[in-house]
């Protein structure tokens, strides 16, 4: 065995091939731009020529943020001529890479203090969070545009939900939502197709939101899934022609579980499964009167209260129009709720909004990140029976 021991300093590694990388970007982007001002000049540094359009007049220094760090530049500088590069834009302090690095840092959830604190870190150049907020103003351009695309084709199932988020209102907070509403097309592939602020999900929010819908577009809507809510229940019922309402299966039983004892819990759940489990609407409808019955017989009034009261809208996915292979789908809210959970993720590092517009935004940058590949590439459902099922219906 040797004495002696070679160890291996990675930091100084790292520190000196992270050096060298600078360096000899800068060195050839410095080639490039000296390259430019040939062109522009129509002569090479030095040249004698009647064709010269323009004379070098030294060069100044800038500074750049790129992946290879922060990089210090010489820019020529003519006479006669206004140097424009091709290779920086005028201005530009960061490379267009390190912007969009810093965006998707921003969209995926890092407040943007912690983005101030990895550009430093990373690059070694800070970025305030007022320089970040006139960055994503181009970004927030792009999604008022996605916002208001028309809605081309049928969407038979429309899933609504309220994501609810605090925001500054009048000198006070108070908590406000915002609306997502997510179609099944007629490939059976997913797609967010409305997302607006609705303020307290009262039935006028709903009325405007599904008219912003319908004057986009919107068509062919058969099922729309959603919570108890009276504002939804009233506009679906005006609104999208031919549509039926459906309330989402697990937030009912646990509004009905909600009023049942402990001790009568385990009990209640496993017969509001058996409800649920019928193959049939009807079968469904005399099950629930049979649970309900057995629920007075044990001094459950309020819990069979509502279960009579909420199970017509809640077993619409039963009826024969809509194919059995869509039913788990169609029951509940489920779809939706695990996006709204990706949303909270992101505006619970925000906490209160300044005002509506930032939140709408951001809920927005956040539904088109998490929803950018996986949605678009795999189908949610197989639509070929939809069509049989409604003729069979009819």
């Amino acid at each position: 065995m040797p004495k002696e021991i070679i160890q291996f300093d990675q930091a100084m590694f790292e520190s000196k091939l992270d050096r060298m990388v600078r360096e000899k970007v800068e060195q050839t982007i410095d080639l490039m731009l000296d390259a430019e001002a040939d062109e522009i000049a129509n002569a090479a540094r030095y040249e004698r020529s009647g064709d010269r359009k323009a004379f070098r007049a030294g060069h100044y220094d800038r500074h750049l943020t790129a992946k290879a760090g922060g990089l210090s530049l010489r820019i020529p500088k003519l006479k006669g001529e206004v140097f424009r590069s091709q290779v920086i834009e005028r201005y530009r302090r960061r490379e267009e890479s390190v912007e969009e690095a810093l965006m998707e840092m921003y969209m995926a959830g890092v407040s943007t203090r912690r983005v101030d604190d990895i550009s430093q870190l990373l690059w070694g150049e800070r970025m305030p969070p007022q320089t970040l907020s006139d960055k994503l103003k181009k970004v927030y351009e792009d999604i008022d545009e996605w916002r208001g695309r028309p809605l081309e084709g049928e969407y038979p199932y429309v899933f609504v939900d309220g994501v609810w988020h605090k925001r500054s209102w009048g000198g006070h907070v108070e908590n406000v939502s915002v609306l997502v509403a997510i179609g099944i097309n007629a490939d059976g592939h997913r797609e967010v197709i409305a997302v607006d602020e609705g303020m307290r999900e009262d039935s006028a929010s709903w009325e405007q939101f599904f008219r912003g819908m319908i004057e986009r577009g919107l068509s062919g809507v058969r099922l729309v899934v959603g919570d108890r809510c009276a504002g939804l229940v009233a506009t679906v019922n005006s609104m999208p022609p031919k549509a039926k309402y459906q309330r989402c299966m697990a937030h009912f039983m646990r509004n009905v579980l909600s009023k049942t004892p402990p001790s009568h819990r385990e009990w209640a759940s496993a017969a509001l499964k058996a409800v649920f489990a019928q193959e049939s609407r009807e079968a469904a409808l005399a099950k629930a009167e049979t649970v309900a019955a057995k629920m007075e017989t044990r001094r459950l009034k309020a819990a069979a209260n509502c279960l009579r009261e909420g199970i017509g809208e809640t077993t619409t996915y039963l009826l024969s129009e809509f194919p059995v292979n869509h039913r788990t789908k169609l029951r509940t809210n489920d779809m939706i709720e695990r996006l709204n959970r990706e949303i909270r993720r992101r505006t619970r590092v925000v906490g209160g909004f300044p005002d509506g517009n930032s939140a709408l935004m951001l809920v927005c940058a956040r539904i088109r990140y998490v929803t950018a590949n996986s949605w678009s590439d795999r189908r949610y459902m197989d639509m070929s029976r939809l069509d049989d099922n409604l003729q069979s219906a009819a």
